[in-house]
């Protein structure tokens, strides 16, 4: 099974679903999504904070910090995981295509 391969498939879907389509992961599946790419693809958060007014940078900030210490393998398949939990949850031909899509890529 292909971490890389799968985890590749699942940022590919996350960032192609359609703003008005049926798959919508909220404000926190998307800051989660956030931050196991980032653990995924850059290691632990060394950067400092952001300021104290900068909202949205410090809950980004937060979301990759509280990933600190996970390896990026481990954080690649957080992200799919996470994927995966919110396409089971839909239950729509959408979602299981999705879902198909991932589990392809698992096996190649």
């Amino acid at each position: 099974m292909s971490v890389q391969a799968q985890f590749d498939k699942a940022v590919a879907i996350v960032q192609g679903l359609p703003k008005d389509g049926p798959v919508q992961p909220s404000q926190d599946d998307k800051l989660a999504f956030y931050g196991a790419f980032k653990q995924a693809n850059e290691g632990d958060n060394t950067g400092p904070a952001p300021g104290m007014f900068d909202f949205v940078a410090k809950a980004k900030y937060k979301a990759w910090k509280a990933l600190e210490g996970t390896s990026q393998e481990d954080a690649k398949k957080k992200y799919v995981e996470l994927l995966k939990a919110i396409l089971q949850k839909q239950d729509d031909e959408e979602s299981k295509k999705y879902l198909a899509e991932l589990d392809a890529a698992a096996s190649a």
